[in-house]
Order: C-alpha cells, then structure tokens, then sequence
C-alpha cells in the first residue's frame, strides 16, 4: 500500500501538521520530526495528531529514534518505527518501579541476623543447663560405680580376673571436639524426651525430623504473615482530573538592557546568538564570450575650419571611441588636427582648395588615427565607408575608414553575476537547516530561541574563476562564502512563569501540560522588538500529591476515595491498585503510597 512521507519543518506548528495529514492522500502517513522537534515533545500534540488520523481515517506514523518522542507515543499508542523501510509497531509502556514495590534487604538481613541471634542465646543457654545437669547426673553415677567396685573387688578378691573399671580409670579420656559435644548433647536432649512420660514430648523426641519440618514451617508461615501484613500492603492512586483546553495569545515586546526588563508587563530581555561558518559550493557557469581576435585599422577624420577663425585645433586622443552600425572602435593612436588660420597659405594646408566654395565650407584638415574593435569577432571586419560614423569627439565633419580587419570568432563559457546569485542562493538553502541545527545546539537550557528571528546572512563570496574569466571545459566554477547565522533568544523560565500567571484560568485550576510556546511576527521597530506570543495548554484541578496522601493515609479503601472526591473538585475517577489482593485499608506509612495525578483532554 502506498505511504505519504510527510518531512516536518522545525517551524511548522500542530496546525501545520494536522493540515498536511488531512490533505493527504494515502491511507498512511509516514511523519519525519526533524532533530529539534519541539511540536512533537508535547502529549497534547501527540493526542491531536492521533485525533485527526482518526477523523480522517489515516494511519500515521512516526518515523523517529528519539525516546522522548517514542515515550509519548506508546503513551497514546501511536505506531512508531525507526526508518521508513522498517515495520512500524507501537512501543510498549516503559513504567518505573514504585518505591512501594522495593524491599530493603538490609532491614531484613537485620531481622534475620536478630532472630538468629537470639534462637543462639537460647541454645547457648539450653546447652549449659545441659551441661550443669549432666555434672550432676555424673557425679551421682560416679558415687554408685565406686560403691559397686568396691563390692565387686571384696567379691573378688581371691579371683584371678581384671576388672576392665580399672584399667578405665587409669587411661585418660580422649577430648572431644566442641561440634562432636554440641552432638552428643543433642543426641542426650533427644533421649531424654524420648524417654518422657509426657506422651506430647514422648513423640517429639522420637520424631525429630517431622518436629524440625513442622518449626520450619511455623517460622516460615510467621515471616509469611508479617510480609503479607507489614511489609507487602502498599497502594497506588491514580487521580483522573477532569481538563479544560486552552489557548494563549499575548502581544509581548523586547528590551536590549536586562536593566529595562519587566516580565509582568510583558517585557522580556532578549540576546542575539550567532555562529559564523565557511561554506563553498560548486556551480555551473553558463555566461558566453568570444575570445577570439579584435579587428583593427585606420580612419581618416576631417575638420573644416571658418576661414575668418584664429588658429584652433582638434584633438582626437587615445580611448576616444568611433560607432558605426553598432560596432564601436576605440581610439589607440591619437593625433590633433590643426590650422593656424593664415589664409595665405591656405592652398599648402587646406585639403579643399582646389574645390568650388572652399571658402563658404572653411579650411579642410584631416588627420589618420588608428582604432581597435572594442570585442572580439568577425563582424568586426567591415569594408572602407565614410557614412554611417559618429564619434565622441565634437567637431569632426567628415569620417571615414578603411577596411578593417583581423577580427575572428571563439566562444568559450566564463562566470558572469547571475551565476554568482543563484550559488548563493543553493547555500542558503543547503546550509541554512544544518547551521540552524548547529546554532540551536550552542543554545542554554534555559534560553528559549524565538524562531521567527532567525537569519542567515552570508558575506566574502569569492568566486574561482572570477566573473567574466573563463571556465575550463568539464569543470564547474566554485563560489567560497562566509555564512551568519543568527537567533534572539530569552529567559524560557520567566516566559513559562508569564504564561501560567497571563492565562486566564478559574480558581483552584492549574496548568498541567504545556505546548513548546512561539513568537510570530518579530519584527523590529523604532521602540524596538515586538512580537506575538503563542502556545496551548492543559489545565486541571490544583492537587498536590503530598495533599492526596496526607487525605487517605490510614483510611479504609472505600473512606479514602470518599474523602478525595469531597475534598479535591475536578476529580474524574480515581483508580486504585493494591499490591495484594487482602489490602483493604490505606497504610499509615507514607512511603507505602503512591500517587499519580493523570491528566487527561
């Protein structure tokens, strides 16, 4: 099926977007966020993408790597994939872990450590009176062995057989070692309960391993129950908030001097950033000149000078220039032509003398001056004529050539201006996007850019070859030029705070979910700065979590919720988890809370 990809300008706002997915179309939209996109770092534009790919019965989706993004995606289950040849899907929910849900291991290896501790006194004790009884147990056996040896030794007297006691008496015993005693006093402690006339520890001490199950089993089912009771009840409240949708337009102006800032009134300090780069760009030339030879020659000019007249003379220098048809020819070896008025010798100097009414038309003086075609080519080349010419010298009454000639033709490609202009302009356009990147990234977190300010201006455009200069065949001229960029920028902490206090909400009402604020039209004017400003907002009820659990902590489940509904205005649902199933009140333990205030449109 076939997708509509849709690039996204940094300027463009939701507006723009929601514009581009409704005209289009394919049944999928395939949207591309640029780097910095800072439409699409809000869940309320998120939500009206979603909305209109609805109405409009599209699918859109993101094409995008960033996690911010992707985060507010899932959260409105927006398909999202990493390029456009990749299967789009829509990510899953990242939750964190509640604190509730944490268990402190030290606290309980304490525990353990304590009730080990104590189970060891209690031995420790039980042994000694063990041990006390069996001293005393030994000492009455010892008094009736003696008694009996010394009856079986009167007994025996004249017998010839050894009593074994003696040579018992004589061998020292062999020591034990603590962990052999510990059994041999458990193994006694065992007799003697077997040997108990109470039936109860009668069966105990004949069945030790179905007694030490059983008081394993005990502890476990009391460590159970003060888990189950005291360690694991905790909740969640999820507050659903009814919201109102807002949007923001005020008039604001700028200040060059943080001296002249007054944020209340809608005056912001405002600095100019910029990043200066070098950037050069290939171009084709397609100015045309010829090359080839100039034509040359002579041409004879002629002054007719009023017999009554002094002495007076014409000069007719180098650069001078001569027309004839539109070919020009410039003067290179000037000369002056002159007549010291003697009518005397006026047949010596007046070309004319000989000619009827030579008198009426004045004395003829001519002179020879050699030009040069002002361009090459053989249109240059034209025949002996003496009508046609005008010169920028005044005065000349007769001009006439000979034939001029050596002009020949060769084109060739040179660099001319309007090649220089459109070079520019492929930078600009080339460059502007990636320079504006570069200068947003230089920008503070707290430095909010006011896009609308931003320009690129380039100066030093060098051109290799320069224009009229020929470019070689098969290679393209290059143009080397200094780019500015630059954006005014203020404080985005006291423009938010300007925002929440110029929004005109109702009382107990905040503001929960912003859109990435803009200025439209900044432009400059004799006060200086001004501009619109312009964003759109969610607003809810004013509760704070700290509020929520000092309301429910201790409270039955069912009392908790009746008392935020009474309390809190603006209240949609309240949702609330258990971390076992047998949880029925809040606990007392703040620390066993956890409150999330959703905001939903």
């Amino acid at each position: 099926m076939n997708k509509d990809v849709v690039y996204i300008e940094p300027e463009e706002d939701i507006t723009d977007i929601i514009s581009k997915i409704e005209g289009s179309k394919s049944k999928i939209v395939a949207l591309v966020p640029p780097k910095k996109a800072a439409v699409f770092k809000s869940i309320v534009n998120i939500k009206l993408i979603t909305k209109a790919a609805s109405n409009s019965k599209k699918a859109v989706v993101l094409v995008t790597t960033d996690p911010a993004i992707i985060k507010l995606a899932a959260a409105t289950k927006m398909p999202v994939t990493k390029d456009l040849q990749s299967a789009p899907a829509v990510p899953e929910m990242d939750d964190s872990l509640d604190d509730s849900e944490v268990v402190d291991v030290d606290d309980e290896a304490s525990e353990e450590d304590s009730n080990d501790t104590d189970d060891e006194e209690s031995e420790q004790k039980a042994n000694k009176d063990e041990e006390t009884e069996e001293e005393d147990n030994s000492k009455d056996n010892d008094e009736e062995e003696s008694d009996s040896q010394k009856t079986a030794a009167k007994k025996t007297a004249s017998s010839d057989v050894e009593v074994d006691s003696s040579d018992s008496d004589e061998k020292e015993p062999e020591e034990s070692s603590p962990k052999d005693k510990k059994a041999q006093r458990g193994e006694k402690g065992k007799n003697r309960l077997a040997s108990s006339n109470n039936k109860f520890l009668r069966w105990i001490g004949t069945h030790p391993k179905i007694t030490a199950g059983i008081g394993v089993g005990i502890v476990g089912l009391i460590i159970l129950a003060v888990w189950a009771f005291a360690i694991a009840p905790a909740v969640k409240f999820t507050l659903e908030l009814e919201t109102i949708t807002g949007n923001f337009s005020e008039n604001i102006s700028f200040v060059e001097k943080l001296t002249d800032e007054k944020v209340s009134e809608g005056k912001f300090y405002i600095e100019e950033k910029k990043v200066e780069s070098k950037a050069e760009v290939e171009f084709e030339a397609t100015g045309k000149k010829n090359v080839g030879e100039k034509a040359s020659g002579t041409i004879k000019v002629t002054h007719y000078f009023p017999l009554n007249s002094e002495a007076s003379s014409i000069t007719v220098g180098d650069g001078a220039t001569f027309t004839n048809s539109g070919l020009t020819f410039t003067v290179t070896s000037g000369t002056k032509i002159s007549w010291d008025g003697d009518v005397t010798a006026a047949e010596k100097d007046c070309e004319n003398y000989a000619t009827s009414g030579w008198k009426n038309q004045g004395c003829a003086v001519s002179a020879t001056v050699t030009v040069t075609a002002n361009e090459s080519g053989a249109k240059y080349n034209i025949s002996s004529t003496s009508s046609g010419w005008s010169s920028s010298i005044g005065g000349l009454d007769v001009i006439t050539n000979n034939a001029m000639s050596g002009g020949s033709d060769k084109t060739v490609t040179v660099v001319q201006q309007s090649d220089i202009d459109e070079a520019l302009k492929k930078i600009a356009t080339e460059n502007e996007k990636v320079n504006k990147e570069k200068l947003y990234e230089t920008l503070g977190e707290d430095e909010f850019e006011i896009d609308s300010s931003f320009k690129q201006t380039t100066s030093d455009p060098v051109s290799t070859p320069k224009v009229g200069e020929e470019v070689e065949s098969g290679k393209k001229a290059k143009l080397t030029v200094t780019t500015t960029d630059s954006v005014f920028v203020i404080d985005e902490t006291k423009l938010k705070e300007y925002i929440t206090e110029k929004a005109k909400l109702q009382d107990g009402y905040k503001i929960y979910e912003m859109n990435y604020p803009f200025v439209e039209n900044f432009t400059k004017t004799d006060a200086g700065y001004v501009g619109k400003l312009k964003t759109s907002y969610i607003a809810g009820s004013t509760i704070t979590e700290n509020e929520v659990v000092e309301t429910i902590k201790g409270k039955g489940i069912g009392s908790a919720k009746r008392d935020l509904t009474e309390k809190f205005k603006g209240i949609k649902n309240i949702n609330i988890e258990t971390s076992v199933p047998w949880v029925t009140s809040v606990p007392s333990n703040t620390e066993k809370i956890t409150v999330k205030i959703d905001v939903k449109e």
